[in-house]
């Protein structure tokens, strides 16, 4: 079950253009998914709170660039693509 449910959340990114800004392993315009779980994973953080992040949007977390707000993510979708990253967007 988890290879599905890590090709559903990486659709989940295609589908919400997380990929226009974010990578697996490379800074683009935001941190790569790998600096995201690395930062957040670990019970640093909770997919909760990064989900909630995510809908808000933020500045001053990863650099100058602001992440603009998500808020049209369902909150399932949202909560599926934090705990991808946390368990390390594999």
């Amino acid at each position: 079950m988890w290879p599905l449910h890590a090709a559903a959340s990486l659709a989940l990114a295609q589908k919400y253009s997380c990929v226009a800004c974010h990578q697996p392993a490379t800074k683009v315009v935001g941190p790569s998914w790998k600096d995201i779980s690395a930062k957040y994973g670990d019970g640093k953080g909770t997919a909760a709170q990064l989900a909630a992040s995510i809908k808000a949007g933020s500045s001053g977390k990863w650099g100058a660039m602001p992440m603009p707000p998500q808020a049209q993510v369902p909150d399932a979708d949202l909560q599926a693509l934090a705990q991808w990253l946390l368990d390390g967007a594999k």
